[in-house]
């Protein structure tokens, strides 16, 4: 009996563990280059500038009208994040460029990349801090 015992209980033995956390579990899959990009690159007020010099970039400030007004980046496009028609307007620009863009502190374009990045936009850039860290580096701005 003692035999019997031991060959039905002994399967069972895995199932009766793995609850306990001692069962083996398959390793998390790994992050691939082909797998899409959810979270925007953050870039330095000097790599920022050193990407305004590249072709095909468009640069997008995300800010409201009046802090546009008050001094931009050279042919920046502004297109307010805080717009209840900014999703539908971004959703109509052109995915095949590069989008640099900023705002005042980095939150609201950091958002705006996000948003960006679910429309399926692939070259989005974020300037990290904004363009307080952009006067910061001693970067100048148009008025």
């Amino acid at each position: 009996m003692n035999r019997w015992l031991l060959l039905v209980a002994l399967p069972l033995i895995p199932v009766l563990v793995a609850p306990c956390g001692l069962a083996q579990t398959a390793p998390a899959p790994a992050v691939t280059s082909a797998q899409p990009r959810t979270a925007p690159r953050n870039v330095s007020a000097a790599e920022f500038e050193r990407m305004l010099q590249g072709t095909n970039v468009v640069v997008l400030d995300v800010r409201t009208p009046a802090e546009f007004e008050g001094g931009h980046l050279p042919k920046a496009v502004l297109l307010d994040y805080r717009a209840p028609d900014f999703t539908n307007k971004v959703a109509r620009l052109d995915r095949s460029k590069t989008y640099l863009v900023h705002c005042a502190g980095g939150v609201r374009s950091s958002k705006a990349c996000v948003s960006m990045i679910s429309l399926g936009f692939t070259n989005v850039v974020n300037l990290e801090g904004g363009l307080g860290a952009w006067q910061e580096a001693g970067k100048p701005l148009q008025e």
